[in-house]
């Protein structure tokens, strides 16, 4: 099923898949863990086995329905390069985002070298980004070269949540990066100086800087409601996104 969302760098969800299993620290408190069992008790479609992995073919067309041009985060429930996602499956997946040439695709993972793996000898349709979570630097890190090595059109690092100082970043190749701290009950903090170290690091590297929120700790490092900390960094919103002719 295809939804509007809330998501500050996106415009609609698509899942043909759902249900995931966790990998590193960023999944520790995932969200769409908490949803899907939401979603299971309210007897929704898609989700009858909770956060268990479920592949819904049923739903491959679904963005060829829509003629508006739209931004599909792909997989917001999910992660499309998931062990036990088949080829054949994420091929089918692909062959919709080509035929729906209009809209544009954004695809996020955690499994970075399944996905290195699958684009051996192929390239990412035009309107494909591939991305990547980087939330440390023992597993978020080495994860950019895995998306370094894919051929495609725009690529990003989701750096939510920044769970620590990451050092210097080798951004070469990446056209975006989208930065912010974790939200929920559970939250842990982000320091505003490692948010900033990053804005400095793509300013000179020349990619786009995209800072999504402070989540449940502000800038202050006082403990709040995400409604409450706002999307403020050095004093201003940065809503950049991948320049035009990369769109």
């Amino acid at each position: 099923m295809s939804t509007n969302t809330k998501i500050e760098w996106t415009e609609m969800t698509w899942n043909p898949t759902t249900g995931c299993d966790k990998v590193s620290p960023g999944c520790k408190h995932c969200y769409a863990e908490v949803m899907a069992k939401r979603l299971q008790a309210m007897r929704t479609p898609g989700y009858e086995n909770g956060f268990k992995l479920t592949l819904l073919r049923n739903r491959l067309q679904e963005p060829l329905q829509r003629k508006k041009q739209t931004v599909y985060f792909v997989n917001s429930m999910s992660d499309l390069f998931h062990d036990e996602v088949p080829f054949e499956f994420i091929d089918s997946v692909f062959e919709t985002i080509r035929a729906a040439h209009w809209h544009t695709f954004q695809i996020l993972t955690k499994r970075a070298e399944r996905m290195a793996r699958y684009f051996e000898g192929k390239e990412a349709p035009p309107n494909a980004w591939l991305g990547v979570s980087v939330e440390d630097q023992h597993y978020g890190l080495p994860r950019i070269d895995y998306l370094r090595s894919v051929k495609a059109t725009v690529r990003f690092l989701s750096i939510e949540p920044l769970l620590e100082d990451l050092g210097e970043i080798d951004l070469k190749d990446i056209h975006w990066v989208i930065v912010g701290g974790e939200s929920g009950p559970k939250a842990r903090p982000m320091r505003s100086e490692w948010a900033e170290s990053i804005q400095d690091q793509c300013e000179r590297q020349g990619v786009a800087f995209f800072f999504k929120q402070w989540g449940g700790w502000g800038a202050d490092g006082k403990r709040r409601a995400k409604k409450y900390n706002g999307r403020i960094l050095k004093g201003r919103t940065f809503d950049e996104m991948p320049a035009p002719s990369l769109r």
